[in-house]
């Protein structure tokens, strides 16, 4: 079972008229997305390929029932996308654009709350369901179902962790690349309830790195979880006061440090990671395999 994307979502992409959009497009219908509509200011009532365009997304989901979507518009304009978004009833929006403006994030992530919208992002390369559905830029050769539940802050590491775990032979039930800025639009304990929820999933894993206090919100979950809980924090010697990477990823104090979300983790009760490589060989073992 996955958690929020099944083979059943229909999906709308906004802002694929990018070189990159038109990439993560033709990467998702590869993994078995259902892309029933293209969302283009200007384009509409046009097709693109057997894919339908229209000019905005409500148009789009009135027509033919998206349910999901894909935002490639860039970050000025994903305020507005969110809201458009909210208000066409899409129940699940994967947010790609990293540095949105911290206001816009604050009221288009708040709204989408509000109309019950479940954001995936910003600043993520999206989600997938193994065998059944992608928000995003999962190549299908790097993943395969399975037991584990993968969450990760960064997009580059859920990739390299989820390509590990296949190569090892151990599938994912979801996995899924939360978003690198400060503000995203679920916090991590929300994605792990919702693994620990899932029947199939046998084993979550959980990838963190420096900065904020977004792991320090799982813990009490983890303590109480019937199913172990996998960890690795990334940044151990990243230098204090200095952005790596991600928006969110900036030492500001002791408690922002890798050590110490290591340290609070394990004491929770999670198993915690020195390296991907670890992190596979600690999953395996949870796995009896």
């Amino acid at each position: 079972m996955a958690i929020l994307l099944e083979s059943s979502a229909r999906i709308l992409v906004q802002g694929a008229g990018t070189g990159y959009g038109q990439a993560q497009l033709e990467g998702m219908r590869a993994a078995g997305s259902r892309v029933v509509a293209l969302v283009s200011p200007g384009r509409g009532g046009t097709w693109a390929g057997d894919v339908p365009l229209f000019d905005t997304a409500t148009e789009a989901a009135a027509a033919t029932g998206a349910d999901a979507s894909a935002l490639y518009v860039p970050p000025l304009g994903v305020r507005d996308a969110l809201v458009e978004n909210a208000d066409a009833g899409i129940r699940l929006c994967m947010v790609a654009a990293e540095y949105v403006p911290l206001h816009d994030s604050l009221r288009g992530l708040a709204y989408a709350r509000e109309r019950g919208m479940w954001v995936v992002g910003p600043n993520c390369v999206g989600m997938v369901s193994p065998g059944r559905s992608a928000l995003g830029s999962f190549p299908p050769a790097w993943i395969m179902p399975g037991p584990v539940g993968l969450m990760g802050r960064s997009g580059t590491l859920t990739l390299f962790t989820a390509r590990l775990l296949t190569r090892a032979g151990v599938g994912q039930s979801s996995c899924i690349s939360m978003g690198g800025d400060v503000l995203i639009g679920r916090n991590p304990a929300e994605y792990l309830r919702a693994f620990l929820a899932d029947p199939e999933t046998r084993v979550v894993v959980a990838l963190g790195e420096i900065g904020g206090g977004k792991e320090y919100e799982m813990l009490e979950l983890i303590a109480s979880a019937a199913k172990p809980v996998a960890t690795l924090i990334v940044g151990r010697h990243a230098p204090a006061g200095q952005r790596m990477g991600h928006a969110g990823a900036l030492v500001g104090g002791a408690r922002d440090a890798a050590e110490a979300k290591r340290a609070a983790l394990r004491e929770a009760g999670a198993h915690v990671a020195d390296s991907p490589y670890h992190l596979v060989e600690i999953v395996k073992g949870l796995l009896g395999i």
